[in-house]
């Protein structure tokens, strides 16, 4: 993300990828603002029509995740890799994450590495508990968290 561009032209830039060419940076404003519409099409799939013109640097932390999801979007990919995205993030903008991310999750596979539960058990079809770099155990919410390894590796040994 480029902070002290708008939304709607961090998106553009991502859109701009498709184009396969490397000099745009050379070519007129015009062949950019062809751009515009889907920006504003993504950035409104994402819930950020207001940001648009907004400086990234100037979005709350939540609305700046919910802009990278649309400039990773802009690629359409058919799997979504997702490091933490509900890290450092309040209730309010997880709430809106987690809406975003099951919004876009149709039609496309969602890899995701995160540490709150209440997220893990709303989102996921399929679990992968690691510890020390291993699979422990995988499965849905309800198996995962019944499993007696993954309770004496995350609770503790007292746990019962």
């Amino acid at each position: 993300m480029f902070p002290h561009l708008t939304a709607r032209e961090n998106v553009r830039i991502a859109l701009q990828r498709q184009r396969g060419g490397n000099f745009d940076f050379w070519r007129s404003k015009g062949v950019l603002d062809a751009y515009n519409g889907k920006a504003l099409a993504l950035l409104d799939d994402v819930g950020l029509t207001e940001f648009a013109e907004t400086p990234a640097v100037e979005m709350p932390y939540g609305r700046k995740r919910a802009l990278e999801i649309a400039t990773t979007l802009a690629l359409d990919p058919e799997v979504m890799l997702l490091d933490e995205p509900m890290a450092g993030m309040g209730h309010e903008d997880i709430d809106k994450v987690v809406q975003l991310i099951r919004r876009v999750s149709k039609n496309r596979t969602i890899l995701m590495v995160e540490h709150n539960l209440k997220v893990v058990a709303d989102l996921s079809d399929t679990i992968t508990v690691l510890t020390r770099g291993q699979v422990l155990t995988e499965g849905g919410y309800a198996a995962v968290s019944a499993n007696a390894d993954v309770q004496q590796a995350y609770l503790g040994a007292g746990h019962g």
